[in-house]
């Protein structure tokens, strides 16, 4: 009872985003019409299709409430939202658009991909930092802008989802540059398996959730979930997910871009 009391609170479908997504729906769609003779139903318009379906499931519907309910099912979000939508929506944009002047000017908005991936890595460590946490829990916009900068900055996986040989990595390059994304992302998952093993930290998004609701004396925050969502393997099981969905997501990377 008490998690449907949380979901009716929380459950707003974010129209202003449905409506975005839908203008670069339709925008796509044009722009395969005139410049490729690519359809509606082949592979790569699919994939595109897929990670904007993605991006409104993870951010913009209620879903996007209950992965707040616990560490490992935010870093599931997070990982799906960085790791897997990224390289959905590069492999879905055709070779041929790279050389439409609209897209050369848009490519050009975007740091290179070493640099874009060393900063996505030291802000999303910050990100999960407990300080920067409760701070984002507080601040809503500042929230959702710090994470449209890292969607911006998951470019990263340019040099091996992207069709235009000329920034596209091959054979040794490529796995070497998954590699280094793996180290580099790695203290962002660790932060949580070491902090089990020391105090731990509450979920600061769970509490601010719970101090809008109506009546506090409705919900008891340490009910939402069973065992052992409440307790320090929650934080190991995040760190652990995340590490495993950026491998997943490297290795669907590759199969899916040859």
């Amino acid at each position: 009872m008490q998690l449907d009391v949380l979901l009716i609170n929380q459950s707003v479908w974010n129209l202003p985003l449905f409506m975005g997504l839908v203008c670069i729906f339709v925008l796509y769609i044009l722009a395969l019409k005139r410049y490729t003779d690519i359809n509606i139903v082949h592979k790569q318009s699919l994939l595109f299709f897929l990670g904007l379906g993605l991006c409104y499931i993870t951010t913009g519907s209620p879903i996007a409430a209950i992965s707040h309910l616990s560490f490992s099912t935010h870093m599931l979000q997070m990982s799906i939202l960085f790791f897997i939508i990224p390289p959905l929506l590069i492999l879905g944009i055709p070779g041929q658009l790279s050389k439409v002047p609209a897209m050369k000017g848009f490519n050009k908005l975007f740091l290179p991909p070493v640099i874009s991936l060393y900063a996505f890595g030291i802000l999303f460590l910050m990100y999960h930092l407990p300080v920067f946490l409760n701070i984002f829990s507080q601040h809503t916009l500042l929230h959702n802008g710090y994470m449209l900068l890292l969607f911006i900055l998951s470019s990263m996986w340019r040099p091996i989802t992207v069709h235009d040989p000329r920034h596209r990595l091959y054979g040794r390059q490529k796995k070497r540059y998954a590699i280094r994304s793996g180290m580099i992302l790695m203290p962002a998952c660790l932060i949580f398996i070491l902090n089990a093993f020391t105090d731990g930290i509450q979920n600061p998004f769970l509490t601010e959730i719970t101090a809008h609701l109506c009546t506090p004396s409705q919900i008891d925050s340490a009910k939402l979930l069973p065992l052992p969502f409440n307790t320090n393997f929650d934080q190991i099981m995040a760190g652990t997910l995340m590490m495993g969905m950026h491998k997943f997501s490297i290795m669907l990377a590759f199969r899916l871009g040859k």
